[in-house]
């Protein structure tokens, strides 16, 4: 080996030294594992773990918007008004927009499930007059309402069976309500606004489940030490089910109650039947007032709704209900829900209501624009579009 070649492989060695501390010296920091959020399945779909509990969370809710039209006796405040050139009530429309956001916790202890509701809602509702009405504040032909809130939609917590919330009533909620039409209370089936409560719900793991709960009630809040008082049972079977609801109002010392049966005819095809009665001392002096209090709004002291619902297609179920009141009030609703793309519907509905032995919301004859007193109404045809985005 001569000195040529032993410089050369001197130098070889040396820039292959340099340029591995070179490397060392460059510190690539290791990317952290990625931690995925956990689906939870055990109390339904659209929960996750939230990140380093057990808790499971979900948020959904939906934002709708409803368009009506019709007489203002077919159900839908505020759409209405008076021609003084025919003395002809007409309808004319109402449109309501609204939001709710949901978020619901459950998670598994040594007493059951904990779980958590909150519920915000925000609405906003406009309705047109384009009669001439002093009843209304100035009567000023062709002006336009609007109405905006938003606040508390609901609020509970639960521990196994005990419940302690800000929701619908027990008397409305236990039996399902009173079907799937948008004009479905026109003869009012329950006290379905919110108010606080406390109950327990026994489940006998199955079919059958009872509840017993104390309320304060909403337009007749309790004014003593007595809360209202609310019972109820259910049996749920592949076939349908049958559930009933009593309750007693401290209020008005008055009781009233309800039994509903549903059947599921096939896989296409459901039935419902609802009847309710209720206590009626404080009826008042003449025939044709109906004394109505929370746990009874209908008139006189019985009422029925019913209907049913078929599944045409994947998208598209067509729904019918009816009902009827000890006063000769009645109301019927047809429409189709159908399923645009998956959590959008869109729900076209044909209403007809009828007032019985009384004036209606009124309560008596109206004042025209041109102070003529004229009789109401006392029927009329209306309809309603909704569309409503669920998630």
């Amino acid at each position: 080996m001569n000195i040529k070649s032993l410089l050369l492989g001197s130098a070889a060695a040396l820039v292959a030294v340099s340029g591995a501390r070179a490397a060392d010296a460059v510190v690539v920091a290791e990317p952290e594992p990625a931690e995925y959020v956990r689906i939870c399945d055990v109390y339904g779909a659209g929960y996750f773990y939230i990140p380093g509990t057990e808790t499971c969370l979900k948020i959904g809710g939906y934002v709708r918007y409803d368009a009506s039209v019709g007489s203002r006796y077919n159900g839908y405040d505020g759409v209405w008004n008076m021609d003084k050139r025919t003395d002809k009530w007409q309808g004319t429309w109402a449109k309501t927009a609204k939001i709710v956001l949901n978020v619901d916790t459950g998670q598994e202890t040594e007493y059951g499930t904990l779980s958590t509701h909150i519920g915000i809602k925000a609405l906003n509702s406009t309705s047109r007059v384009d009669g001439d009405l002093a009843y209304i504040a100035g009567g000023t032909p062709g002006y336009s309402t609007t109405t905006n809130s938003a606040g508390l939609d609901s609020a509970s917590i639960k521990l196994g069976g005990l419940t302690i919330a800000y929701q619908d009533s027990i008397y409305a909620d236990w039996t399902g309500y009173a079907g799937a039409a948008v004009n479905n209370s026109f003869i009012e089936y329950g006290d379905y606004a919110n108010t606080n409560q406390i109950s327990y719900t026994f489940d006998a793991g199955n079919g059958f489940s009872a509840i017993v709960g104390l309320e304060q009630g909403y337009s007749d809040t309790i004014d003593s030490y007595v809360p209202h008082v609310v019972l109820g049972a259910k049996f749920t079977q592949g076939w349908g089910g049958i559930s009933g609801v009593v309750a007693y109002n401290s209020v008005q010392d008055e009781f009233a109650g309800k039994l509903r049966a549903d059947i599921n005819v096939n896989d296409q095809f459901s039935l419902f039947v609802m009847g309710g009665i209720g206590s009626d001392k404080h009826r008042g002096t003449t025939d044709k007032d109906a004394y109505s209090y929370e746990y009874k709004p209908w008139s006189g002291a019985w009422a029925i709704w019913g209907g049913g619902q078929y599944k045409l297609n994947e998208k598209a179920t067509l729904y019918a209900e009816a009902s009827y009141d000890a006063d000769k009030d009645a109301a019927a609703s047809l429409g189709v829900a159908y399923e645009l793309v998956p959590g959008f519907v869109i729900k076209p509905e044909l209403n007809y209501t009828r007032w019985g032995n009384h004036a209606g919301p009124s309560g008596s004859s109206l004042i025209g624009g041109d102070g003529v007193t004229v009789a109401p109404k006392k029927s009329g045809w209306g309809g309603v579009i909704r569309f409503q985005r669920n998630f």
